[in-house]
C-alpha cells in the first residue's frame, strides 16, 4: 500500500509500538514525524530509519510530554513545517505500575492523566485545524481494555493514590475523548479511533515492567495502522477497538455530562478556551 504524499504524526515513535508503527508507514512512501523525548535517541533512530525504509522523507521532533509547554512546542514546530496532516497517532504513553510513588508532571499534575491523556488531548486540540484543512484525515489514540471511572471530586487521585488506577483513569480519558472527537470533527472529513493494540506486548515498556507479554508487538502494530491509513475504516469515527473489534468501553465513556466534565476540565488544565 503506497502512502506516497501522506504526512503522519506518531507520538512515543523511538521505541516499542510507535517505533515499529512509524517505521512501517515508512516503509510504504509516508512522510513521517517522529517523536520521543531523547534528542540523541531520537536522531540515531531517525538515521536508521531512513536507512531501513530508503525513505529519506522522514524527521525527528523532540518533547517531553510531562510539560505542556513542550507540548505546545511541538505542535509548532509540527506546523511550522507542514501545512498538511493526514493522520495524527497519539501513541506516546507511560504506565509506571513498578512503583508506587504518586507522580507529578511539570504542570503539577498526576503524571499518567498528564501524558497519556492530557498531553495528547493538548497536541489534538493544537492540530486540529490542519487535520480539518487536510481531510480526509485521522486521529488515533492508542489507549487500553485497562480503564477506570474517573473520580472528578479527585482526579490527580491525592486519595488512596495506585499506578494502576493512575493509569487506567488516563487511558478511559482518551477514549471519552476519542468519542467527543468523533462527533465533533466527523462533519469535517476528520474521523478518531482509539484502541487496545493487544496485552501486555513484548515492548521495552511492559518488560520493564516485570510484565510476562502475552502478545506479539507486531499485532499491535497492525491493528494501529490499520486506523490510520486503512480503507477498511473509512468514516467510522468515535468507536474503541480491541485491536481490529470494535467494543464498548467503560460505561463512563458513554455518558455525556461525564464527558463534557472532563472536556471542561480538560481545556482549563492547558489554558484553552471554554467551547
Amino acid at each position: 500500500m503506497s502512502l506516497a504524499g501522506k504526512t503522519i504524526l506518531v507520538t512515543g515513535s523511538t521505541d516499542g509500538l510507535g517505533k515499529l508503527v512509524a517505521a512501517s508507514l515508512a516503509g510504504d512512501g509516508a512522510r513521517v514525524l517522529l517523536h520521543g523525548r531523547d534528542q540523541a535517541k531520537g536522531e540515531a533512530v531517525l538515521a536508521r530509519m531512513k536507512a531501513s525504509s530508503r525513505n529519506p522523507d522522514l524527521e525527528f521532533h523532540r518533547a517531553d510530554l510531562t510539560s505542556l509547554a513542550q507540548v505546545r512546542g511541538l505542535a509548532k514546530a509540527v506546523l511550522g513545517g507542514h501545512d498538511h496532516l493526514d493522520a495524527l497517532i497519539n501513541n506516546a504513553g507511560i504506565a509506571l505500575f513498578a512503583d508506587d510513588t504518586r507522580r507529578l508532571s511539570a504542570d503539577g499534575h498526576e503524571l499518567h492523566f498528564q501524558v497519556n491523556y492530557l498531553a495528547p488531548f493538548l497536541l489534538t486540540e493544537l492540530l486540529a485545524p490542519t487535520l480539518r484543512a487536510s481531510a480526509p484525515a485521522r486521529i488515533v489514540n492508542v489507549s487500553s481494555l485497562g480503564q477506570a471511572a474517573i473520580d472528578f471530586d479527585d482526579v490527580m487521585i491525592e486519595r488512596d493514590y495506585s499506578p494502576m488506577r493512575g493509569y487506567c483513569q488516563s487511558k478511559l480519558a482518551q477514549v471519552m475523548n476519542t468519542i467527543d472527537l468523533g462527533e465533533a470533527l466527523k462533519s469535517a472529513g476528520v474521523t478518531a479511533a482509539a484502541l487496545h493494540p493487544g496485552t501486555y506486548m513484548n515492548t521495552n515498556m511492559v518488560i520493564g515492567a516485570g510484565i510476562k507479554p502475552l502478545t506479539p508487538v507486531e499485532e499491535g502494530v497492525e491493528a494501529t495502522r490499520r486506523l490510520a491509513v486503512s480503507p477498511d475504516v473509512e468514516g467510522q469515527s468515535g468507536l474503541f477497538y480491541n485491536q481490529q473489534i470494535p467494543q464498548r468501553a467503560n460505561a463512563q465513556a458513554h455518558d455525556a455530562h461525564a464527558r463534557r466534565r472532563l472536556r471542561d476540565l480538560s481545556l482549563r488544565l492547558c489554558g484553552l478556551g471554554a467551547d
